[in-house]
């Protein structure tokens, strides 16, 4: 199966493992840990994560480290910032209509 980092971040918890392997490598006991999922279900998140290129495993001795690989989330990145305009305009958008009633309001006081 081919997987890509849209599938990656798809998913809650694979979210919240990006968003700790962000801050410092880590086991994968030590991400398990941090979930009330149990250790399988981790280990599954993890090996879709890798498959997506989205962190790294490298074992040292007894242990494998999870690393953050943040350029392969560019593509997510970009695609969602494409949206950012659109959202702020339509935002601006709202929040011009709400002035406009706020002051029909008044008016009518």
């Amino acid at each position: 199966m081919r997987r890509d980092v849209f599938q990656a971040i798809a998913d809650p918890v694979r979210r919240d493992i990006i968003d700790l392997l962000a801050k410092e490598t880590m086991t994968i006991n030590s991400i398990a840990e941090k979930f009330d999922v149990s250790r399988p279900a981790i280990s599954k998140h993890i090996k879709i994560l890798k498959e997506c290129d989205i962190i790294a495993i490298e074992q040292q001795g007894r242990q494998r480290f999870c690393m953050i690989q943040p350029k392969k989330l560019i593509p997510a990145f970009l695609w969602i910032d494409q949206y950012k305009q659109l959202w702020e305009d339509k935002l601006d958008n709202f929040e011009n209509y709400l002035h406009q009633l706020q002051s029909k309001n008044k008016t009518h006081e």
